[in-house]
């Protein structure tokens, strides 16, 4: 990594996964491609616990980490996190992957499944396939948007989805990162782009078209080395006519780093 410049479109892990392209020798262009906004309704989290404990939900599914400690962060403001224990300890409990498992230990919540890598849904669905779930509530901790894939797995089984929401996606208030970000890859100064979630690509390809530059732009991101997180993020730069060069396996920051310091080596 050397001497070449990496654009980075991490937000809240950013830092982090900067630190550690630099420790490697490269140059770091840090622009992050997404904002998490709070999302949740004190009143409608009340209503769902009122409604759970006349009628247990035959599975709860837990997709993220930051979503996960913002459900609990409002059961403990309504002082109701006895009550959300006591209804997650009388259904099925499963997550999507590895982030949401330490926050759920911390509160000696019990895991009845696990997505396999690489966590993707098609995995999560597999591994609550033996679960009765017809005509019954699903509760799924939803974060930066709906996960269409699962709530249609779900229905087909004959599930009833409530979704919990959490957080949601927006674009970064401060975009000039972003655009000045898009300059340089289209001038040819970068060597690799790293993307980790989906909704980075959809927000920097939003933000290109209103600059009337996205054309451009996936044009000069297929010069460079595109790096993925994983086959979520992989499917929705391919969708994008965006080549992936290098993706994580398993789909971590880790093994990202080391995939692209590979892939960079002369």
């Amino acid at each position: 990594m050397k001497g070449r410049t990496l654009v980075v479109f991490e937000s809240r892990a950013g830092r982090e996964l900067v630190t550690a392209l630099e420790r490697r020798g490269a140059t770091t262009l840090w622009a992050p491609a997404l904002a998490e906004e709070p999302d949740i309704d004190p009143a409608a989290i009340a209503r769902l616990i009122d409604d759970s404990e006349r009628d247990p939900p035959a599975l709860v599914v837990f997709q993220t980490a930051v979503g996960t400690s913002a459900l609990f962060r409002a059961t403990d403001a309504l002082g109701a996190t006895a009550r959300w224990l006591s209804i997650l300890a009388a259904s099925r409990v499963a997550v999507r992957g590895p982030k949401p498992v330490g926050e759920l230990r911390r509160h000696g919540v019990r895991i009845d499944a696990s997505a396999a890598s690489p966590f993707t849904t098609a995995e999560l669905l597999e591994a609550i396939g033996r679960f009765p779930i017809e005509g019954r509530d699903v509760l799924v901790q939803r974060y930066g948007e709906t996960n269409a894939e699962l709530a249609r797995g779900l229905a087909a089984r004959g599930a009833r989805v409530v979704e919990i929401a959490s957080y949601r996606w927006a674009l970064p208030a401060d975009r000039e990162p972003l655009l000045h970000a898009i300059a340089e890859i289209r001038g040819g100064a970068v060597a690799a782009a790293v993307f980790t979630s989906a909704a980075q690509v959809l927000n920097l390809l939003s933000i290109a078209r209103e600059a009337g530059s996205d054309e451009t732009l996936v044009a000069a991101l297929n010069a460079t080395t595109v790096a993925s997180i994983g086959p979520v993020c992989s499917a929705t730069l391919l969708a994008a006519g965006i080549r992936v060069a290098v993706e994580a396996d398993p789909p971590k920051l880790g093994p990202l780093v080391a995939a692209l310091d590979a892939a960079l080596q002369p």
